[in-house]
């Protein structure tokens, strides 16, 4: 009978692989979200100060339902973050000029 529960345990599990490279992550320091009627793009850049030009050094593609799910996911990471570290100061900053494409904000 246990081995049965573990076996449909298994079965609604997903397998998911994380290699080094991948693990290693990508420094962002900007976020450019732009959206259509079926996906939300979010370009992460990587700005630094004295450096007139930057390139995207990631792009994520979500259907609506995902970009959702990660709205909330974050912001129940941030309050459990907050919680625990107190509460993330969010510094005015100045607008950043950015010369491509239609600009959203994060």
């Amino acid at each position: 009978m246990a081995e049965e529960q573990n076996k449909k345990k298994k079965q609604g599990q997903i397998n998911i692989e994380l290699d080094e490279k991948v693990a290693e992550g990508t420094y962002s320091n900007l976020a450019i979200i732009n959206h259509s009627v079926s996906e939300f793009v979010v370009d992460f850049v990587s700005i630094m100060p004295g450096t007139p030009k930057s390139k995207v050094k990631s792009r994520i593609i979500l259907t609506p339902q995902h970009a959702k799910r990660l709205l909330k996911a974050l912001g129940d990471n941030v309050h459990r973050f907050e919680q625990a570290h107190g509460e993330i100061k969010d510094y005015d900053q100045p607008p950043i000029p950015l010369n491509f494409g239609p600009t959203g904000q994060a």
